[in-house]
């Protein structure tokens, strides 16, 4: 096949092609302006003084933040990947169609795979351009001189474009994976029947993940790279399983709503669920990975505070004036989560954006039974209530099993605080000249300890701002319900 004639296929569509062009396009800019702020913060070397922020000066520091804007990525990946969802019946008749004519499954994937990878990589571009344009605009400088980002240092050559080039090819391996259907056959028909539903195997490898996450302290002293290792692992494992166990969740919920249900819109949400229950899983990874990123972080915030709480009962205790106590930077360690927190805010906002595009897709994807139903008579406001039982209902257990998930990863690594013991901190006249550092000596004290409360309120807070963002989200999907309903959507042509 000519590029000729493969770009003009790739091209070629309605308006909902053209729509699935820009998202995916806006998707990847975003999710390069992402990685490219990552790589820049690995290009700062060595301790940099010139900078304003701690996370910055640091080298000890900043993988830390490089590996929270690599987190933040994942759900603008995410987002990319639901965007090439948009259309896709439409799509898949236009591409067996081709088929149908003598294309072979190799030329309909590379049609598909062209749109996807040129879509994507024109927003990789043009994130590249807006990362520039971000350098100039957001270039700070304190009372001090110093900057309040790294805008004075570029990644590699080499990291720039592995960036650019990564973000098209794992969008384009999506849209491949999104056509095994019209690659096995033409018309894109593939029967399936659920004889039983998803099993909660998913709970094991939380259970995996929390054991992983633990191990570190079991085992005592251990290497950096391998204390990384195992935390690492640990969080991976226990965020699929939140996400895969939102299969069994929906399949549960879907079931207790078909049999206890006394409402038209709750019968047809339940069998909805019970039809399809791994939509939940695909609709709410990014969201509910979210959600276990921001619970670990209000576990740890809760951890510093009570530590820091300790070490001023201790030093209250030695006598204000007395020159002996423990010294302690609560501001740098908690608001170093409370960036965190930030992250994990915009994560969750595109996780319901994300979700918005879904669930209008869905929508227009059974737009000919939603007219159908209209025109036997079941009225729209049954049709919009199923549609919110079935986007809802799931969403609440399954929050708050991703809240109590990564709540207890948190928790693993302790549940009460410490400070003062065995040793202290004298400063004597010279110390408090400048001239010398505080003599560590054995205090008479016994060490205070305090127990880490749970945050409730603040965990409360996490899991209502993403009910309210996937709340929004359902109910501007819903317009696209009144277009759907439509008596013209039952024609044939």
């Amino acid at each position: 096949m000519r590029p000729a004639t493969l770009i003009r296929l790739a091209v070629a569509g309605n308006r909902t092609d053209h729509l699935r062009t820009v998202l995916t396009a806006l998707s990847a800019a975003l999710a390069a302006v992402t990685l490219l702020s990552a790589a820049t913060v690995l290009a700062i070397h060595g301790e940099a003084e010139r900078y304003a922020a701690t996370l910055l000066v640091e080298s000890g520091l900043r993988p830390g933040v490089a590996a929270a804007l690599i987190l933040l990525s994942f759900p603008i990946l995410a987002l990319a990947g639901q965007c090439i969802r948009l259309g896709a019946p439409a799509r898949d008749r236009r591409l067996a169609a081709i088929r149908l004519a003598g294309a072979t499954p190799r030329q309909a994937v590379l049609i598909a795979g062209a749109e996807t990878v040129a879509a994507a990589l024109l927003g990789s571009i043009t994130g590249f351009g807006v990362y520039l344009l971000l350098r100039v605009f957001l270039e700070r400088r304190d009372e001090m001189r110093l900057l309040w980002l790294p805008t004075d240092v570029l990644p590699s050559p080499v990291s720039v474009a592995v960036i650019l080039l990564a973000v098209p090819v794992i969008a384009g391996l999506i849209g491949t994976l999104l056509l095994r259907r019209v690659v096995i056959s033409p018309l894109g028909v593939v029967r399936r029947l659920r004889t039983r539903g998803p099993r909660p195997w998913p709970g094991v490898l939380i259970v995996a993940g929390l054991l992983l996450f633990a191990t570190p302290r079991w085992l005592g002293p251990i290497s950096g790279t391998a204390f990384a290792t195992f935390l690492s692992a640990g969080v991976a494992l226990t965020m699929i399983g939140v996400v895969l166990g939102t299969g069994w969740i929906a399949h549960t919920t879907g079931r207790l709503l078909h049999r206890f249900g006394n409402r038209p819109a709750m019968l047809l949400a339940g069998r909805r669920l019970m039809g399809d229950p791994w939509s939940g899983s695909r609709t709410l990874a990014a969201l509910l990975a979210s959600v276990v990123a921001g619970a670990i972080a209000l576990g740890y915030r809760a951890q510093f505070q009570t530590e820091f709480r300790a070490i001023d009962l201790y030093n209250t205790m030695l006598g204000g004036d007395s020159g002996q106590g423990l010294g302690a930077d609560e501001d740098f360690y908690v608001g170093a989560v409370d960036l965190i927190m930030l992250g994990v805010g915009i994560g969750v906002a595109v996780a319901a954006a994300g979700v918005l595009v879904t669930l209008a897709e869905s929508i227009v994807a059974r737009r000919r039974a939603y007219a159908a139903m209209t025109a036997v008579g079941v009225p729209r406001r049954t049709l919009s209530e199923a549609v919110l039982w079935q986007t809802l209902t799931p969403l609440v257990p399954a929050l708050l099993l991703a809240l109590t998930s990564g709540l207890g990863l948190a928790r693993l690594m302790g549940t009460k605080a410490s400070a003062g013991g065995e040793s202290g901190y004298l400063c004597d006249a010279a110390c408090q000249a400048g001239t010398a550092d505080p003599v560590e000596v054995l205090t008479p004290w016994a060490p205070v300890t305090v127990a880490v409360p749970v945050p409730v309120d603040m965990l409360a807070l996490l899991g209502g701002g993403a009910f309210l963002a996937m709340l929004v989200a359902a109910g501007i999907g819903l317009l696209v319900l009144r277009s759907s309903t439509d008596l013209e959507e039952l024609r044939a042509g």
